[in-house]
């Protein structure tokens, strides 16, 4: 039986991101209202993962909750994964158990396998290559905050890392320009740039990537699994922090994001993460409702095959 996945941005069409925005905007709106909508009740959502998480397991968690199911933790510790059984074959097992399956692993080959054999939707939590969920939430919250971001440019500064990714699938898909600053040796790959076009281009000084954009976003300069790395990365990435005279290059009326955990003083200043052009907080809470939005999608569409 085939079905539809979340890998990336791109396995959605420009016109199901944009209902799955307004699907999360509408959604949001109700529960704060205390409309009950249990879409999912009886349904079980696995949570697979092999990284660590706040915002991801709580807002996955919180999402089944609120639509009358339920959500089961697994750790590598938990799960047979962990002790080296074929990924063809934990998919295959799953998918006769649960009627959904959340993974947030490490390469990005392993989820792809994955729903090469799974017969229930699959969404990527993050892998080392993507991070598709954090994007749905940071669209909906320009949106919220801005309106449609269509034409807009928005300034991505640090690693070439998943969340870079992401974002560059972001920038074909809702139509906005992106300017990526990052240091030499930390491109993002050359072949999901080279897909967006003159839509993407570097800029190695953040100063001027920054220059009149409507939407500055950065991540940490060392993520797990690089911990090797701290040190190097410190060094190649000092003068990348997104303080306030880099803001100040961008438009007045622009935000920043940032998908957190934050490390005040590397990559982001005190001043620019606490202070007003800041939704960094809105945006976590979002990741509930954007992912609220995308379970609701996947199982309709599920239940039309």
């Amino acid at each position: 039986m085939s079905c539809r996945h979340f890998l990336t941005l791109l396995d959605f069409t420009a016109d199901e991101l944009h209902a799955l925005i307004k699907r999360a905007i509408e959604l949001k709106k109700r529960h704060a209202d205390g409309e009950i909508y249990e879409p999912m009740r009886n349904k079980v959502l696995a949570m697979v993962f092999e990284k660590s998480s706040t915002r991801t397991r709580v807002s996955f968690e919180a999402a089944m909750t609120h639509f009358g199911g339920n959500a089961i933790f697994l750790s590598p510790r938990d799960t047979q994964l962990g002790r080296g059984e074929p990924i063809e074959d934990s998919a295959r097992v799953l998918s006769q158990m649960v009627d959904m399956i959340m993974i947030r692993t490490f390469e990005h080959e392993k989820i792809s396998l994955f729903t090469e054999y799974a017969t229930v939707p699959v969404i990527n939590a993050l892998t080392d290559s993507y991070h598709p969920c954090q994007l749905l939430a940071d669209m909906q919250t320009y949106i919220e905050h801005r309106g449609p971001i269509a034409g807009k440019t928005v300034a991505w500064v640090g690693d070439g890392n998943n969340m870079c990714h992401s974002y560059i699938n972001a920038a074909i898909r809702f139509n906005f320009n992106l300017t990526i600053a990052c240091p030499e040796s930390y491109d993002p790959d050359q072949k999901i740039l080279s897909a967006a076009g003159d839509r993407v281009k570097i800029i190695r000084d953040p100063i001027e990537a920054c220059q009149n954009v409507d939407l500055v976003a950065t991540d940490v300069w060392t993520s797990m699994g690089q911990e090797d790395e701290q040190r190097k990365r410190n060094e190649s990435f000092r003068g990348y922090i997104v303080n306030q005279k880099v803001m100040q290059q961008a438009n007045k009326d622009a935000l920043f994001l940032h998908c957190l955990p934050a490390h005040r003083g590397e990559e982001v200043s005190a001043e620019v993460i606490d202070g007003p052009q800041s939704v960094v907080w809105d945006e976590a809470g979002n990741r509930l409702h954007a992912q609220k939005a995308l379970i609701d999608f996947l199982a309709k569409e599920h239940n039309k095959t």
